[in-house]
């Protein structure tokens, strides 16, 4: 029989990670319940996952590429539009997810002893299933269009890691501070649906004028969309100082998350 012996952190600077690892079967179960439960009872199931950000890079084709006739950076502006939606939905479906995590899993955190940490991250890996699927179509879609893959997209992996850990850090904070205020998670709809006008998804970062670039760099997802975008059709060069500023976003976030986090996990059992 395996004992377990709860005692409390020495001190909240502290992150039991090790304590993660042993409880491993339950992140992949709260992953796998995830996927399920979006999917349940659907007719076409994860389809869905691909029809989205297809119908919408349609709609943005006719209304900014015909009508607009917005720089599209030199790709037909359905390919241009879909690669900004999909890590921008990956994105912002991970925030909005992650966010509501804890206080979606109320009576699983009041009854049973585990790391918490475990609930943010499920809610985010879960997501990678659906950007997997997603990506594929992306590809697929591509290579119909006649765009060949360069070797740029072996550093794919590395720009949706940055995505990731961008989503995973702002998370952490978003979660804790919803279970004690309800309004954050009211309120990251309308966050996030400011924040992709802010973000080059729809149209070319080179419509933002040079003076204010480094502005502009300060959004995280700057550097993310275009880094996918380089790694993916392997135009033009790398944002390499979007990437930095969102890299070391990045770090900022996960660290200013985690302790967030950490602080106030001991009432989560007690508010939630």
């Amino acid at each position: 029989m395996t004992h377990i012996r709860i005692e409390p952190r020495s001190s909240w600077l502290a992150m039991e990670w090790r304590e993660v690892w042993r409880f491993r079967e339950l992140l992949f179960f709260l992953v796998w319940r995830d996927v399920k439960v979006r999917y349940k009872q659907t007719v076409i199931g994860i389809a869905w996952v691909v029809l989205q950000p297809l119908v919408a890079s349609f709609i943005f084709a006719i209304i900014f590429g015909n009508f607009a006739r917005m720089p599209s950076d030199n790709l037909p502006y359905v390919i241009f539009a879909m690669g900004g939606l999909v890590p921008w939905n990956f994105f912002a479906n991970s925030i909005q997810r992650g966010t509501g995590s804890l206080v979606g899993s109320a009576g699983l955190i009041s009854k049973v002893y585990f790391p918490r940490l475990i609930i943010p991250v499920a809610s985010i890996l879960a997501g990678l299933v659906d950007l997997a699927v997603v990506l594929t179509a992306l590809i697929v879609l591509m290579l119909i269009w006649g765009i060949t893959p360069t070797l740029a997209i072996l550093t794919l992996p590395l720009m949706l890691l940055l995505a990731f850990g961008i989503a995973l850090g702002a998370s952490l904070g978003l979660t804790a501070i919803n279970v004690q205020y309800r309004d954050v998670g009211y309120a990251m709809p309308v966050v996030m649906q400011l924040w992709l006008y802010a973000t080059p998804v729809i149209y070319s970062s080179s419509l933002i004028p040079e003076n204010w670039r480094w502005l502009y760099g300060l959004n995280p997802m700057v550097g993310v969309i275009g880094g996918f975008r380089w790694a993916l059709f392997g135009t033009g060069m790398p944002p390499l100082a979007e990437l930095a500023l969102s890299l070391i976003t990045m770090i900022v976030l996960l660290i200013g998350g985690m302790l967030l986090f950490n602080r106030m996990e001991s009432r989560f059992a007690d508010v939630v």
